[in-house]
């Protein structure tokens, strides 16, 4: 074994890394059976323990998707539903040039463990892209972090529960796999964690988007009680969860996407993960015209996994009492306007359908008149009012709602990020849903191609990174931040820009025009 190499022996296995100076790090480990054949569609089962050491050099695949012009998900990562991988950096091992096959690493004190889930509107995305290399993170904050993959679309989020398979004793697809898959991972981190210097008592989730909404949800899964002790979460999208009626509806349109009728679902698992994308992508696709402001797959409200609406058990300081750091960004909207994304709806037809909805599924709730929305934006440019209005009913508000419960029951940060490079000021997309990633992570010099700083910006980007990155890992080890005053009677938030500062009540005028209960989608 190279001098460079870290092994260690845990119970999943002997798992053989890199000494990357101040960091140790593992990919491509494998907590989860391979979730293809009859595991399609089922519950993740963890993977057995690995007989033969297992050389942890390079990621694992990347869970099928469509391929995105705007993500790389890293060199050389190939789409297979073998996909269920994690990787871990560690700054826990002193690494001696005399290390031997049995003994390669000396663990110091164990660390705080930092969990990531990536996001990706459920459909895309993966751990391998450079954006969550671990390293800067580990490194500065003395933490463990882990990043997983976990599946995607429809392989992750088609609600196929009520659809019996044909040729079976009756036996059912299971639900919210991409959750359980989450779930499962935090599962390896608690029983394996510590010989990667990891502490399984100090475990924090954190995720963006997608992810985000992952780690809003979990929280209020009874299955997830005990597994991570903090959150932090980055752009959540907390309200866009459906009842079973929805999901099915969603089903049922992927399934005549590829042909077929609900009582062949037993097919599905002959059919190729390329083609499934396929139907699914252009599902995908359809239903924020059809339904604007509505996603094709994400969690649902399954009575089981989550037994009410996340955000209504969130917002009623209902869910597991754990301390929370929690924001947006100041215009999310811009980067979907960018990506001509259909995703978030910013005209004023679109609006208009998407009040109409919620207004039809929360008949105990008065929404605004149009006035009374509109008032919110006084001051904004008349064309930038549907973006303000689908940052805050996408995640500003559904923010806002959360943490008026959770911060009565644990303490509660909340942020929003307001800092935008020349660059991105040039081009309109100013503090884009996303853009916060690269100081959180530590990594602004990711990729050639990336334009973010042509114009400037870097040092105090650089300036900025590292004060997120003391308080993301502060806060993991601790829970607590002396230098960010919690949510409470005052409504602080802070704003993280050039010049960070502590406003109290910021959201008062969108509040005033949103109301103060949470709404949802069914």
């Amino acid at each position: 074994m190279s001098p460079s190499s870290v092994r260690v022996h845990a119970p999943a296995g002997t798992f053989i890394g890199r000494d990357a100076g101040a960091v140790a790090v593992w990919k491509g480990i494998r907590y989860a059976q391979a979730p293809v054949g009859p595991l399609r569609w089922r519950a993740p089962r963890a993977a057995p323990a690995a007989v033969e050491p297992v050389e942890a050099f390079s990621f694992g695949a990347a869970c099928p998707q469509a391929r995105n012009q705007f993500l790389d998900l890293g060199d050389g990562v190939e789409l297979d539903e073998d996909c269920l991988f994690l990787n871990v950096w560690s700054p826990s091992f002193e690494v001696s040039p005399d290390a031997d096959e049995s003994d390669s690493g000396t663990p110091r004190a164990l660390r705080p463990v930092m969990v990531w889930v990536h996001g990706g509107a459920y459909t895309f995305g993966a751990a391998s892209q450079a954006i969550y290399d671990g390293a800067a993170l580990s490194s500065f904050g003395e933490v463990v972090v882990v990043t997983i993959n976990y599946r995607l679309g429809a392989l992750g989020f088609l609600e196929l529960s009520p659809f019996v398979m044909e040729g079976t004793t009756g036996e059912q697809f299971d639900t919210n796999l991409g959750l359980r898959d989450v779930l499962l991972a935090l599962e390896w981190v608690r029983d394996n964690i510590t010989a990667f210097g990891g502490d399984p008592d100090n475990v924090t989730l954190f995720g963006e988007s997608a992810g985000a909404g992952m780690t809003t949800a979990l929280m209020t899964s009874p299955a997830a009680e005990g597994l991570f002790h903090r959150a932090i979460a980055q752009s959540s999208p907390a309200s866009s969860m459906y009842g079973m009626d929805r999901a099915q509806s969603v089903a049922r349109k992927v399934l005549a996407a590829l042909g077929m009728t609900p009582d062949r679902v037993g097919e599905l698992r002959d059919l190729s993960a390329d083609r499934i994308v396929e139907a699914a992508t252009r599902v995908y696709n359809s239903i924020p015209s059809e339904e604007p402001g509505l996603l094709a797959f994400a969690p649902v409200v399954d009575g089981d996994l989550l037994p009410e609406h996340p955000i209504r058990v969130l917002h009623e300081g209902r869910a597991h009492p754990i301390p929370l750091i929690i924001g947006t960004n100041r215009d999310e909207a811009t980067l979907f306007k960018f990506m001509k994304s259909p995703l978030v709806p910013i005209t004023e037809p679109t609006i208009t359908a998407m009040m109409t909805q919620l207004a039809t599924e929360n008949p105990d709730v008065v929404l605004p008149s149009r006035e009374q929305l509109l008032s919110a934006y006084e001051g904004v440019r008349q064309r930038a009012v549907g973006m303000g209005i689908a940052t805050d009913i996408g995640f500003r508000m559904p923010t806002v709602w959360l943490v008026d419960g959770h911060s009565k029951i644990a303490p509660t940060y909340l942020y929003r990020f307001d800092w935008a490079t020349p660059m991105l000021r040039l081009i309109g997309m100013n503090a884009a849903h996303a853009t916060e990633l690269p100081y959180v992570w530590g990594n602004l010099d990711v990729s050639r191609r990336d334009f973010t700083f042509r114009l400037g910006g870097r040092r105090t980007g650089h300036e900025i990174s590292a004060r997120m990155l003391s308080w993301w890992t502060r806060f993991a080890s601790h829970g607590t931040l002396n230098d960010w005053p919690a949510f409470g009677d005052e409504r602080s938030t802070l704003i993280i820009d050039r010049s960070d500062r502590v406003v109290h009540d910021l959201d008062a005028a969108i509040t005033a025009s949103w109301g103060a209960r949470a709404l949802t989608f069914e």
